[in-house]
């Protein structure tokens, strides 16, 4: 079986990559296809016919994305939105041209309205108002289930989508303004303990809950989906509803994240906080109930995942300078 990984350099696209090649090398027939993006730019229409009619993959799993925290979605909107758009519509599309039948694509949480009853549901898709923060990305990645069920229903074929919720862990993006809140505060606190710092400051009033999923179980949880048999995959979707959501269960408080960020870093300083800064939604918590009566559930701990995250940042030295 031949299986194209699109964005295998980044966190969730690597994390499924290594658990591939650990199948691979445990004996299983498999070709793995990457291409980094200056071997091939997803946003190019031509370039990425080219390489699904070359390769012809027999399966694809769309994890690319262009990727940012609340910042960079502020800062960037344009591109959020014309680079998601562009990379989904021409990997959907260009897999569907060389004969691909079997695809995933990764989303986010962010596709659920503002105002939304939790834990969110898969049915509260389109329901209502979108966080205006992050609007563009959402617009993005809602567009992706649609052309992917769009493709179901018209063709036949089985393009599947899951959603999840905060992913962090090793690979993650720690950039000091670009970065999500997990990695921005992880760096933040080792900075502040490295050097001293008597003070952490940290955005909104840390009241926001947040759910956060460590990137191997997303991989897990990935290929769990992908591989299920359709008839059990169809029993648990709707043909215009097919996203299967991707998470804990349980979430947590950002100043409470910020307390555990400072035990694994070693920080003991004051942290207090900005109001001045956007909270962003108060709540964001996934229903997990259709993967779990499928038989799949997290196992990695937000503690334990915190300090497997930490000890590979300590790693990276070009990461930290």
């Amino acid at each position: 079986m031949k299986i194209y990984v699109a964005g295998h350099r980044g966190m969730v696209g690597g994390a499924i990559l290594r658990r591939l090649q650990a199948r691979k090398d445990a004996g299983e027939d498999l070709t793995l296809l990457t291409r980094t993006h200056a071997e091939l730019d997803l946003t190019s229409q031509a370039a990425v016919r080219e390489f699904m009619q070359t390769e012809k993959p027999d399966v694809v799993i769309l994890a690319a994305a262009k990727v940012g925290g609340i910042h960079a979605n502020n800062t960037y909107p344009a591109e959020f939105i014309y680079e998601n758009l562009m990379i989904e519509c021409n990997v959907i599309h260009q897999a569907f041209a060389a004969g691909v039948t079997r695809l995933l694509q990764l989303g986010s949480s962010c596709i659920y309205p503002k105002a939304v009853p939790q834990p969110m549901s898969e049915d509260a898709l389109l329901t209502g108002t979108l966080e205006p923060t992050n609007e563009p990305y959402a617009i993005a990645k809602i567009a992706g289930i649609k052309i992917c069920e769009s493709y179901n229903r018209q063709y036949g074929v089985d393009y599947r989508s899951v959603m999840p919720t905060n992913l962090y862990g090793p690979g993650d993006n720690f950039h000091p303004e670009n970065s999500h809140v997990m990695p921005a505060l992880i760096r933040r606190f080792h900075e502040a303990a490295q050097n001293g710092t008597e003070e952490v400051v940290i955005w909104g009033s840390g009241k926001p809950m947040r759910e956060f999923l460590h990137v191997d179980d997303m991989a897990e949880a990935s290929l769990f989906v992908l591989e299920l048999d359709k008839a059990t995959y169809d029993a648990n979707t709707e043909p215009m509803l097919s996203h299967i959501n991707v998470g804990t269960g349980t979430d947590i408080s950002i100043m409470d994240l910020a307390l555990m960020i400072a035990r694994v870093t070693g920080y003991t300083g004051k942290i207090s906080n900005d109001p001045s800064k956007p909270d962003g939604t108060m709540k964001k918590l996934m229903d997990v109930g259709r993967l779990s009566d499928m038989g799949w559930t997290a196992r990695v701990g937000l503690e334990e995942g915190l300090r497997d995250t930490y000890a590979w940042f300590l790693a990276q030295d070009s990461i930290r300078d």
